[in-house]
């Protein structure tokens, strides 16, 4: 049997349920599934861009556009906002700085902390992918339309808004349970 012939049998194979479709959690129409996969599909074909013009990863970027925004940050500040792991960013600051795209200045009042700035070299690579960025997301939107594109605004709002609601209530239960 070849590799494409087995997968077709896989695909008509019966479960406990039935056929496939019958099941009760289907992954293909799973909101926080397709959430994940559309976030990943863009971000994996912005990705390409800032890549190849720039050698510098997901993790990067987020720093690098976060500062870029907010100019002085400490590494926890930028983890909270872009949700990124604090290993994510402390690797990824590195080696902006390891580039001198970013620079980092000691925080007086807490030692462990570092103030995080872009350097000459960061904001000028900042301000030539803004308007790649831009251009990205102006396109992608139009897949939504104008006339769609307020309504899905603040669907995602509200999906966010819930969705902080459900991981604090879930965090909550976890460390009472």
């Amino acid at each position: 049997m070849t590799e494409s012939h087995v997968a077709e049998e896989s695909d008509r194979a019966e479960t406990p349920y039935g056929k496939p479709e019958a099941a009760p959690l289907r992954l293909e129409t799973f909101l926080p599934y397709r959430l994940n996969v559309v976030a990943s599909l863009a971000s994996q074909a912005l990705s390409r861009i800032y890549a190849q013009r720039y050698g510098i990863g997901v993790p990067e970027w987020r720093v690098l556009v976060t500062l870029g925004q907010f100019g002085t940050m400490t590494g926890k500040a930028i983890g909270t906002h872009s949700h990124m792991h604090k290993t994510k960013v402390s690797r990824a600051v590195a080696m902006l700085e390891k580039r001198q795209l970013l620079a980092r200045r000691p925080n007086r009042q807490d030692l462990r902390e570092s103030f995080l700035m872009l350097t000459a070299e960061g904001r000028r690579m900042y301000e030539d992918l803004a308007p790649v960025a831009l251009d990205f997301a102006r396109r992608l939107a139009e897949a939504v339309g104008m006339e769609d594109g307020a309504a899905f605004n603040r669907a995602l709002d509200r999906l966010t808004e819930r969705s902080e609601r459900l991981a604090e209530e879930f965090a909550k239960s976890a460390r009472q349970g």
